[in-house]
């Protein structure tokens, strides 16, 4: 035992005191509308399990094949593929339940030694995490697997302490879960303002003031997309991306969905494209989402960067405003949500295929659009009130990462011994493995397989 370690604690390997098993590899074919569902990183929303994002394989297939895999209630759930680290807690009314690979669950080989509160306060410490990144592999998408987990240790207390620690730690926790629950109520606050603004904007409310003291009547009309821009939306290039550095870079889907133009997100491609050619963008090119899930489907962003540096890809149509028109105010009435909800309305694709929307919706989509002097007015007052927004959303992030140190910093305290106080009495972690070893070595404990 480590000098470092408070009185009565161990440094124990996890094979020593935990269980935890890996899903199996599945494969789509296997995949059905009904039966079992098993678990894959999207279900786990909250610590909690979100059965309808979950796919399903055939009852008799996991009777026969997975048994061993079916979850229990209480076993804690980690992502290990990915967001590692993501967690769930399983209920009993979220079973029956299968694991799948990418899915370890972790839980005491017998809580007579280790408490399973202290395991989960555990997965959730930089000790877990500090652990699990020096065994991740992969370079693109990090991975461990339980030949890495058993290489794993863990910090053991005696166990009256680990229950005290529990305690503490749950009780802290309902006051940061209170603090995170009101700081998760912001940032759909913050996009029911901008559209709220978008709103008024589109509608000529927000500048009502400004045309009467301009003394203008009004003179907004309604038209359509296909009249306010040149020539006809275009569809972006189909590219075969490559894994070497090229001189040809598309954009992917992910380079738009924040509705700002990311240029961190491309791919590279090999066929030359000529230097004239319609797909290579332009600053304020506005770029659409025509394919994607229904949520980003018709998501507008506005190409900022250099010319001829980037093209467009298939799943983005490119529209360029005419000169009585600002691309600026074009971008606001396409993000506003009226918008938004014609394009979804019109999307087309069948159950479990990518929804899409095309040219003709795209060119119909209807806009009330006021005269040059006052878009550019709206555009300004927009811009400045957007801003102001945004620096509520800053304030909120930096509350966000200051729960996240703050719930991390307890945890350290609680895994260096200071969280709650020692008690000489208590049996020490040492004599808890002496008897887990002996109670192994006469089968007195069995672990599920």
């Amino acid at each position: 035992m480590s000098d470092d370690l408070p009185m009565g604690w161990e440094l124990v390997g996890f094979p020593e005191v935990v269980f935890f098993q890996e899903g199996p590899g599945l494969r789509k074919y296997q995949y059905r509308e009904s039966g079992i569902p098993f678990l894959n990183i999207r279900t786990f929303v909250d610590e909690r399990i979100d059965k309808k994002l979950c796919n399903y394989l055939d009852a008799e297939e996991v009777e026969q094949k997975y048994k061993h895999f079916l979850v229990d209630a209480n076993d804690i759930l980690v992502a290990t593929s990915g967001s590692i680290g993501k967690m769930a807690i399983a209920k009993s009314q979220d079973l029956p339940l299968m694991l799948n690979t990418s899915i370890m669950r972790f839980r005491p080989i017998t809580e007579e030694r280790l408490e399973r509160g202290f395991l989960y306060f555990f997965l959730k410490s930089n000790h877990f995490f500090a652990q699990a990144e020096s065994a991740w592999t992969g370079t693109a998408q990090k991975n461990m697997g339980p030949s890495h987990v058993k290489t794993f240790s863990i910090l053991l207390p005696p166990l009256n302490e680990q229950r005290r620690i529990v305690d503490k730690l749950d009780r802290i926790g309902d006051r940061q879960r209170s603090a995170r629950n009101e700081l998760n109520h912001i940032p759909k606050l913050i996009a029911r303002y901008k559209q709220a603004v978008l709103a008024a904007a589109c509608s000529g409310k927000l500048t009502e003031d400004w045309r009467v003291k301009q003394n203008l009547d009004d003179s907004w009309h309604t038209t359509t997309l296909g009249e306010i821009i040149i020539d006809k939306p275009k569809n972006g290039y189909s590219a075969k991306p490559v894994q070497f550095e090229t001189p040809f870079r598309v954009l992917t889907l992910t380079a738009t969905t924040s509705g700002k133009f990311n240029p961190e997100h491309f791919k590279y491609f090999e066929e030359p494209i000529e230097e004239k050619s319609q797909f290579w963008l332009q600053p304020n090119d506005i770029l659409i989402q025509r394919g994607n899930t229904i949520e980003y489907v018709g998501v507008p962003a506005i190409y900022d960067g250099l010319p001829n540096q980037f093209i467009f890809p298939d799943l983005m149509i490119r529209l360029r405003a005419k000169e009585n028109v600002t691309t600026q105010f074009l971008y606001f009435v396409l993000s506003s949500e009226n918008s938004r909800q014609y394009l979804r309305d019109r999307a087309t694709g069948t159950a479990g295929s990518m929804p899409k929307i095309n040219q003709p919706t795209l060119i119909s989509l209807p806009i009330e659009l006021p005269p040059l002097e006052e878009q550019k007015e709206i555009v300004r007052r927009v811009e400045k009130m957007f801003e102001k927004i945004d620096r509520m959303e800053e304030e909120y992030q930096q509350a966000a990462k200051l729960c996240d140190r703050l719930e991390q910093a307890t945890l350290a305290k609680a895994f260096r011994g200071e969280l709650v106080p020692q008690d000489p009495d208590d049996e020490p972690a040492s004599v808890l493995l002496e008897q887990v070893k002996r109670e192994r070595s006469k089968g007195k404990i069995k672990i599920k397989k």
